[in-house]
């Protein structure tokens, strides 16, 4: 399929696959999507309800000896925007983190090259944008001290992970597209991945999505959206809701 990259509204590109009229990210902004849709409600969210103690929350500085640990699962990976300001949030918060990252068709390191992400989020992160894409598949990297990442090149129903992981980014293309994505059997996949009280947040908010998402286990929440988009979708895995 025939694919370029676009200006977003927000002055970020991304990549459109122009048989399906659908893009990597929002045309309404791909910086200040990933921001608010996966860091803000998120990565925030979640470590805010698991402080490293009482005093210390995700808007204040830690000191060195106040680590936070947590394990995030992106589902589709992408141009690795997610990752990217994840990890830099993560540096300034002061929180180890394990990236995994499942993609079925890796992005082109010519098409990653286009894109302007290092200029407008953070100069000074140029190399290590380009070690996310430039280290191995099927093995975990060391990008920051904080930092680990593996990427994965599978279907997302290939997933096999138990009681893994704290969030789950759900960046999958539109269930308008590939609506096979978007099904209960997708998000039974994802509840088993999840450990109690894990995340899972993702940019939709249809109302089949919602109801998948319940069907499976998950408490859901509707939240305002990024810019261009009414609402959002938040779940998190209460185990004993199910019994």
């Amino acid at each position: 399929m025939k694919r370029k990259i676009i200006t977003t509204s927000d002055g970020s590109k991304t990549i459109q696959i122009e048989d399906w009229n659908e893009q990597y990210h929002s045309i309404h902004g791909a910086i200040q999507e990933a921001n608010h849709v996966f860091l803000k409600h998120g990565l925030l969210f979640y470590c805010n309800l698991n402080p490293v103690s009482v005093e210390a929350d995700c808007h204040s500085e830690r000191s060195e000896e106040s680590h936070q640990s947590m394990s995030i699962l992106e589902i589709g990976f992408g141009t690795g925007l997610n990752a990217f300001l994840t990890l830099i949030e993560a540096e300034k918060l002061n929180l180890n983190v394990d990236y995994v990252g499942i993609e079925a068709y890796p992005v082109q390191m010519e098409e990653i090259n286009q894109l302007n992400y290092v200029e407008l989020i953070s100069n000074n992160h140029k190399a290590i944008f380009e070690k996310l894409h430039e280290t191995s598949w099927e093995k975990p990297h060391p990008i920051r001290p904080n930092f680990q990442l593996e990427k994965q090149q599978k279907f997302f129903k290939e997933i096999t992970a138990k009681d893994k992981f704290d969030i789950i980014y759900f960046d999958a293309f539109g269930a308008r597209v590939q609506p096979e994505l978007w099904t209960e059997a997708i998000f039974e996949i994802m509840f088993n991945a999840l450990k109690e009280n894990g995340v899972l947040v993702t940019y939709s908010a249809k109302g089949s999505v919602r109801r998948a998402m319940q069907a499976v286990g998950f408490t859901v929440e509707r939240l305002p959206g990024p810019p261009g988009k009414r609402e959002m979708l938040r779940a998190t895995k209460h185990s004993a809701n199910n019994l």
